[in-house]
């Protein structure tokens, strides 16, 4: 028998079908699996137990899976900050357009680290940016996701419409579109696994209706569905893409996107905030995903989506830390909070999200958006031992009796054991796979760099 690690004495929140949780219970890890989860104290007899945590005062959960990043982002925080979705882009598309394979492994292995940090297990991210040039992107983020030790989907992203065929971002930035297919179809066959447990997936992810051409789309879905991988894009993010789309396209985004092949149970998409019940029955028909990004969407002025309307009609709905060009914190532990607090300013107020709900947005909410809700996203025998200690016993938590409470409504809850495979990678609050300090460091200096090459340098 391989080596068990058992955590005992600690509140588990399994976010399993029936919402099992116990006030006290155990979890026991053997090799990269869960082994048993239950009530009480681990069974008698175990052999091989390597390790043994007293977790009281702590909720064990499942670790947290993010379903939309851009990780080159986190080396341009703080810009833009009083524009709405498509001035944002304009103003940081020639910036964005500067970076390369060293910006984006530093600026990867930073995104990583402070998801890891808070929680996550499962990252994902959206590259879609290929300046001539600047090396290979999609590598460098795979590189930094193995170093840290994080599952990782990584989506190989693609635009093909620059400024000069009415897209936003410069030419010299996008791809033609036989170089983004083959691009993508290399990505796959080099590194995607879809084996049980796999640490890397890949699908395919033209970036938005506004850079992507209808061709890249459709290609796109076909080349997805060849190879046995998922499709990831944004849609719907504005009321501005709406009117786009209409006066492009001659139909709403969601019409667009079932006209490309893009609405499937093999298909999730960013953010999604401007939906109609006719949108919404779409994407329950066919079983399209959303990844939603409740900080992102405020810190733009996107709007609140319809996340508790989504839930009733079986959309699968995960959360989505977004760039950390408009989600500064890149954080995906605080949008359990943010989710349900913005859901309750819209019209289903104190009944549109519960904070069970919340959680379940976050870990096997995500994990269907991903298609991996059969691997992880719940405490349960037989899925992978992706799992986080959340520390509920100091100054921010111990007067909240209900543990899951205080995860989503409290501060910030500091994570004592993180694991991935059953593998450590966070211990009592820091990374035991990377040097946090040197990251920060490398982040500054890559983020100067960039700026001063993009003519933001004072």
């Amino acid at each position: 028998m391989a080596d068990r690690l058992v955590i005992e004495n600690c509140a588990v929140a399994t976010v399993d079908a029936d919402g099992t949780e116990h006030a006290t219970g155990h979890v026991v890890v053997s090799g990269s699996l869960i082994e048993a989860v239950g009530p009480g104290p681990a069974p008698d007899g175990l052999t091989g137990v390597a390790r043994r945590i007293d977790a009281a005062g702590h909720l064990a959960t499942p670790g947290l899976v993010n379903t939309h990043h851009h990780f080159y982002q986190w080396l341009t925080r703080g810009l833009a900050q009083d524009h709405n979705l498509f001035d944002w882009l304009v103003s940081l598309y020639p910036v964005w357009a500067r970076i390369d394979e060293d910006m984006v492994h530093t600026a990867a292995r930073a995104s990583l680290a402070m998801m890891a940090r808070g929680g996550v297990t499962t990252a994902m991210d959206h590259h879609y940016i290929h300046p001539r040039g600047s090396g290979d992107l999609l590598a460098a983020e795979i590189r930094a996701a193995r170093e840290l030790g994080v599952r990782f989907t990584a989506t190989r992203g693609s635009m093909d419409r620059g400024a000069s065929q009415g897209g936003l971002p410069p030419d010299f930035a996008v791809e033609t579109t036989e170089q983004a297919l083959l691009a993508t179809e290399a990505a796959i066959d080099t590194h995607h696994d879809p084996a049980f447990g796999a640490m890397l997936r890949i699908a395919a992810a033209p970036c938005s209706p506004f850079t992507a051409s209808p061709e890249l789309m459709r290609r796109s879905a076909e080349l997805a569905r060849r190879k046995g991988v998922r499709l990831h894009t944004h849609g719907s993010e504005t009321v501005e893409e709406e009117k786009y789309c209409r006066e492009l396209f001659g139909m709403g985004p969601t019409d667009y996107f079932e006209s490309t092949g893009w609405l499937g149970e093999d298909v999730w998409m960013a953010h999604c905030v401007h939906l109609s019940d006719r949108d919404i029955a779409a994407f329950a028909r066919t079983g399209t995903g959303v990844a939603h990004c409740p900080s992102s969407n405020a810190r733009l002025a996107a709007g609140i989506a319809r996340v508790p309307d989504l839930l009733a009609a079986g959309v699968p709905v995960g959360l989505g830390v977004d760039g950390t060009a408009s989600n500064e914190a890149g954080e995906l532990h605080t949008e359990l909070r943010n989710a349900l607090l913005v859901q309750r300013l819209g019209p289903h107020r104190e009944h549109a999200l519960t904070t069970r709900a919340a959680l379940r947005l976050g870990t096997i909410g995500g994990a269907r958006v991903l298609g991996r809700e059969r691997e992880i996203g719940s405490l349960e025998p037989g899925k992978l031992a992706d799992l986080v200690l959340w520390r509920l016993d100091g100054l921010g938590h111990s007067s909240i009796d209900d543990p899951v409470a205080a995860l989503v409504l409290g501060p910030a809850a500091p994570v004592t054991l993180g694991l991935v495979n059953g593998r450590p990678v966070v211990e009592d609050g820091r990374l035991v796979t990377a040097e946090e300090d040197e990251i920060a460091r490398a982040a500054r200096a890559e983020a100067q760099r960039l700026a001063t090459l993009a003519g933001l340098a004072s």
